[in-house]
């Protein structure tokens, strides 16, 4: 199993500021590529605390390709729905070309409402958009002088420069939350998916419609699946979750904070988010670390929780763990960091 880092801003200038976060995040990847960790993600986001730190994961992901050797480069992920085609391949392009080659390149249909709104865009176009801006990226990357006429963006002749290192192009990711559409869809273009347990109760049958679509469109192998998982290790359970519970519980509030406007818009393109917040709402530390959705404790009892999960879904291939989720402070997260890296990653290494 792959476990890499997932940096999910969720602070404000009221807690840490952009350079002192941005600094400790920058560290943390620093110490999981000396520790073999896989891959750094983070997200697209915008305004609010609740990931606004991060509205170009290729700048953070940039920086962090200079602090690294290693560890993949993902965007977890970048929003068609908000930028120009043109715009995102060129900066994909350049960070393949910066890291040497590790880019990993997510794509998603973005969420928040207030998102949409501040940026003049309608929820109903959501997948549309998405999927002709992935599309026309692909093009982009794979090939020169690419012309496409576009519902949303439309050019001619056009050879995006620098190209990417890797060929035909970085693999593609598909960022996916509750919608079975989504992971089907993933499925049969035979990209590689990126998911989050936090609010899914039935995770298995979706990864399931995944790797079905998968086989059926003919693809080798069974896919890919990454989850992402709140983590957090110590020596005892007390002290674990003693750190862990306040910005776990902030962290759940601030995220149902972001989403409240599904309480009163809807859209066809997002079918049950309402529900989905809803049940958010009642979450705590507690009923993530009972459902999987969070890693919380010591080393044995995380290495539990991982096999426990493994088994309830039928596997999964990355696993992108927040280390330093909401308040949790670097010298903390350095802690939880090493040990976990040298008492629960040997035990999967293998898997």
């Amino acid at each position: 199993m792959d476990f890499g880092m997932q940096f999910f801003p969720d602070v404000g200038p009221e807690q840490k500021s952009g350079a002192l976060y941005f600094d400790e995040c920058l560290r943390l990847a620093a110490l999981g590529d000396a520790h073999g960790w896989g891959h750094v993600r983070t997200v697209e986001h915008y305004f609010l605390p609740y990931g606004g730190y991060s509205p170009n994961p290729v700048v953070f992901l940039t920086a962090v390709s200079q602090r690294t050797r290693q560890m993949r480069l993902v965007t977890g992920a970048v929003l068609p729905v908000f930028n120009h085609p043109l715009k995102i391949a060129g900066e994909l392009g350049m960070l393949d070309c910066i890291s040497g080659g590790r880019l990993e390149a997510g794509f998603g249909r973005a969420f928040l409402p207030h998102e949409f709104a501040r940026f003049g865009v309608s929820l109903d176009e959501s997948r549309a958009r998405f999927a002709e801006g992935m599309e026309q990226v692909r093009l982009l990357l794979e090939q020169e002088n690419v012309t496409c006429t576009g519902r949303f963006h439309s050019f001619r002749d056009t050879t995006s420069l620098p190209r990417p290192m890797q060929k035909p192009r970085p693999r593609f990711w598909v960022a996916a939350t509750v919608s079975p559409e989504s992971f089907v869809e993933t499925g049969k273009a035979g990209h590689a998916i990126m998911a989050i347990p936090l609010a899914v109760k039935h995770m298995k049958e979706l990864i399931d419609l995944y790797r079905n679509a998968w086989r059926a469109a003919g693809h080798p192998g069974n896919g890919t699946v990454m989850l992402a998982f709140h983590m957090f290790c110590d020596e005892t359970r007390a002290q674990a979750f003693a750190a862990a519970r306040d910005p776990m519980h902030r962290y759940l509030k601030s995220l149902v904070g972001a989403a409240s406007d599904w309480s009163s818009v809807s859209s066809k393109d997002y079918a049950g988010y309402e529900k989905m917040v809803t049940e958010l709402s009642k979450e705590t530390i507690d009923s993530q670390v009972a459902s999987g959705a969070a890693w919380i404790g010591t080393p044995a009892e995380i290495a539990d929780q991982i096999a426990r999960y493994v088994d309830a879904v039928g596997g999964y291939e990355s696993a992108s763990l927040q280390v330093n989720f909401n308040t949790i402070g670097y010298a903390e997260a350095e802690r939880s960091v090493r040990l976990f890296s040298e008492k629960v990653m040997p035990l999967f290494r293998d898997r």
